[in-house]
């Protein structure tokens, strides 16, 4: 999770598998990978820019199937991240802001974490995130 000064969070507007979904940037472990290395690949291949971890955020505490997936639960760990330089990629302020509907197309765009409500996010854990983010920033 990318957050800047402003308390805004980075989202991503994602087609991919043929569905629309905004998310936290972020992706699946490779086998033989650990979670911050994952998280240093991802960064590199979503944003093309390199990462540095700040802290451990949140590791999902309940089941969650996965939604694409049959017979595959989903684990899911969050990070508070920092990029090592300022920002190179395109940051959008409309929702899917890119120019075909293609599988793999990404868009960011900030959002004010006070004003984000969790149904603004496509998947359940992210929802989750996302309450206890605001949680978070309210104290």
């Amino acid at each position: 999770m990318l957050i800047n000064d402003n308390k805004e969070i980075l989202l991503a507007d994602e087609y991919v598998l043929d569905t629309k979904m905004t998310k936290f940037p972020g992706g699946g472990l490779h086998f033989g990978e650990g979670p911050e290395d994952c998280l240093k690949r991802e960064a590199i291949e979503e944003f093309g820019q390199e990462t540095e971890i700040i802290e451990h955020f949140y590791t999902t505490g309940f089941f969650q199937q996965a939604q694409f997936f049959t017979n595959t639960q989903l684990i899911s760990i969050y990070y508070t991240i920092k990029l090592t330089e300022p920002i190179k990629f395109m940051v959008s302020t409309k929702h899917f802001d890119f120019p075909e509907l293609v599988n793999g197309s990404i868009s960011f765009r900030w959002r004010l974490i006070s004003e984000m409500q969790p149904e603004e996010l496509s998947f359940p854990i992210d929802q989750h995130v996302v309450k206890l983010l605001k949680s978070k920033i309210s104290k």
